[in-house]
């Protein structure tokens, strides 16, 4: 049998140089990364050329975040099924037909169906290309020192993929993108073939015992509470029949999801996973860091295309700012956290922090004649703390046991990839929608036929400037609440007592996890035949 030293990458051919190996698979995790069903940067011009409305693409956006959330319970069963090649095979095809389909369909079921799929074979590619550079990242198989790779990658793509995506547009249309990734995925897809060879480091184990109906349980759960997200001012929330039915709907799968999991063998969320005070206390501050983070996608545009009269290139280009955030946080993180094995406290500290002064600078920023470069600070602050947040969270959760760790991150996962950003987004454009409709009627009081301006100037031109003074009132009265929030929050864990650090982040050996697997597989069996032996002969 092959020698496998600590690192190495046996499943390239022999002529690939072994210096360039990892870098293969690192090109391959942008690829990946860059790829998906939809691309929402270019949700605009979506809509313009289709019959879709904006609600409908990104429905399918999130419906490929929450297919990317579910991978996690079971990627070690795919991993240890099939071979590197054959799984970017899977993967690169599946992601090519699902971009075929996405751009020349016009259903909304078979959109966000085949988005959904599309993020879980994303998902499975990349874990895939991160697995076998593990040791070349971090001998030790330090967890915090490899999410700081990860986030660093991941982030740092999603923020690239959205200047590609606007810079194709802007050159071309918005099917551009979509031939532009499926040139990069058949790329892959040749590299693959020529490069790799069908390289089993173990044997393969069968996909047998994966709680199949669960995970479609829960991938029906996830759906509906993004549909309540993103179509609910659409159908005004629950006054809209649609609203009410997909939360009975919900409810229901959800409830029956659980209750069904106390009695199923393997079931796809284990009952001990909600039991975990790691995972439920960093889903509650997720779900407040969200509301945080979400301005980015709500108040941002608002502010510099309904304000400043921006375009949509000029809004994109901050993401070079956002990049260069994520860069330095998660640099930031390796060296302090990774390397010198600082406090979890003081780490959810560090980045509230970076979340309240990005909150403060924009809450005295806003203003009709501010200048571009002013919003570089704020927009670098919010995505540094974000990726601190998001690695110091994912890193605690190495404190549960291991046989459920991966089940707590796809259950964390529901928060930070998922759910995470519809909510917060569907919790600020309700709030900045209120509070507009209240300063729109404090400020037009005064405007009627005694006002010297009020004759002289066009009623949709009274009603513009009332409408933009509304929306720079708006969103530095909500930006100020905003902060004091996140100050609260800020005080509450500079007073708690926590000294935690993650000095025992270690990933086990993929042996050790695959003796793991089997052992339960030859238990199943064992149980299975008991079972048949107990029944009554005919």
């Amino acid at each position: 049998m092959h020698e496998i030293p600590p690192f190495s990458l046996p499943m390239l051919r022999d002529f690939v140089p072994k210096k360039i190996r990892p870098w293969i698979l690192v090109a391959f995790v942008i690829v990946f990364q860059f790829s998906g069903g939809v691309y929402l940067a270019a949700v605009s011009q979506m809509v313009g050329s289709t019959s879709l409305m904006q609600e409908d693409i990104m429905m399918a956006g999130y419906a490929s975040l929450a297919g990317l959330a579910l991978t996690f319970a079971i990627i070690f069963r795919l991993k240890f099924r099939f071979c590197t090649k054959t799984a970017f095979q899977i993967c690169t095809t599946a992601i090519i037909a699902g971009n075929l389909i996405c751009m020349y369909t016009r259903s909304v079921p078979v959109l966000v169906a085949v988005c959904f799929f599309t993020g879980f074979f994303r998902m499975w590619a990349t874990f895939e290309c991160n697995s076998l550079i593990q040791l070349w990242i971090t001998p030790k198989r330090d967890l915090s020192v490899f999410f700081c790779y990860i986030h660093l990658l991941v982030q740092g793509s999603l923020q690239l993929s959205g200047l590609l995506t606007v810079y194709t547009t802007v050159w071309a249309t918005w099917e551009y993108v979509h031939w532009l990734i499926i040139g990069l995925l058949l790329a892959v897809l040749i590299a693959n073939q020529i490069l790799f060879s069908t390289f089993h480091t173990m044997r393969k184990l069968p996909l047998y015992g994966i709680d199949w109906l669960g995970g479609i349980m829960w991938g029906v759960s996830l759906l509906c509470t993004i549909f309540i997200c993103v179509y609910g001012e659409h159908y005004d929330w629950w006054n809209g029949s649609e609203i009410r039915c997909a939360t009975v709907g919900g409810i229901a799968v959800t409830a029956l999801n659980v209750w069904r999991s106390t009695f199923v063998r393997h079931p796809y969320i284990s009952p001990d996973v909600w039991r975990q005070r790691p995972l439920y206390t960093t889903l509650a501050l997720l779900s407040v860091i969200e509301i945080f983070v979400a301005t980015g996608h709500v108040f941002d545009h608002a502010y510099m295309e309904g304000i400043l009269g921006y375009d949509a290139e000029h809004v994109i280009s901050l993401n070079w700012a956002g990049t260069a955030g994520i860069v330095m946080g998660s640099l930031f993180m390796y060296l302090t956290f990774a390397r010198r094995k600082w406090a979890y406290r003081r780490m959810t500290a560090i980045a509230f922090g970076c979340l309240a002064l990005h909150l403060a600078l924009f809450y005295f920023y806003i203003d009709y004649n501010v200048d571009k470069t002013m919003l570089i600070l704020p927009v670098f602050l919010r995505n540094a703390g974000l990726v601190m947040i998001v690695i110091t969270f994912l890193t605690a959760l190495s404190r549960i046991p291991f046989p459920i760790f991966f089940q707590s991150v796809t259950a964390q996962s529901f928060a930070s990839a998922c759910l995470g950003g519809a909510f917060g987004s569907a919790v600020l454009g309700r709030i900045l929608k209120v509070v507009m409709q209240k300063n729109s009627m404090l400020l037009g009081a005064g405007i009627d036929g005694v006002q010297p301006l009020a004759g002289e100037l066009p009623l949709s031109e009274i009603y513009g400037a009332v409408q933009r003074q509304a929306l720079a009132v708006s969103l530095k009265e909500i930006y100020g609440w905003l902060l004091w929030a996140c100050l609260l929050c800020l005080v509450i864990f500079l007073l708690k007592e926590n000294s935690a650090r993650p000095f025992h982040a270690l990933h086990p050996t993929y042996r050790s996890i695959r003796r793991y697997i089997k052992h339960n597989l030859r238990m199943d069996a064992a149980l299975k035949r008991a079972e048949t032996l107990r029944r009554p002969s005919a």
